[in-house]
């Protein structure tokens, strides 16, 4: 059983691997993006993708924490 969970996991990551793989061969195209007059360099699609991705990584969980501490702090006035 714990063998076959290993070989599931393994062949999960491989897929997932080569999802990404596939995604960034097929978005070499480069773009420059136009964002309040500032112009970008002009960079791969994909990685535009993945910056975009990693910074709304880390913005979610900043502005949940942000959140979570202004509701507890409301609680704590009411009580």
């Amino acid at each position: 059983m714990r063998n076959l969970k290993r070989v599931l996991l393994v062949i999960f990551v491989l897929l997932l691997v080569l999802a990404i793989l596939a995604f960034v061969l097929e978005n070499q195209q480069s773009v420059s993006l136009l964002f309040l007059g500032w112009a970008g360099p002009q960079l791969p699609v994909s990685l535009i993708m993945l910056i975009a991705l990693l910074i709304g990584m880390l913005i979610g969980p900043v502005l949940g924490w942000f959140l979570g501490r202004a509701s507890r702090a409301s609680r704590k006035r009411l009580v």
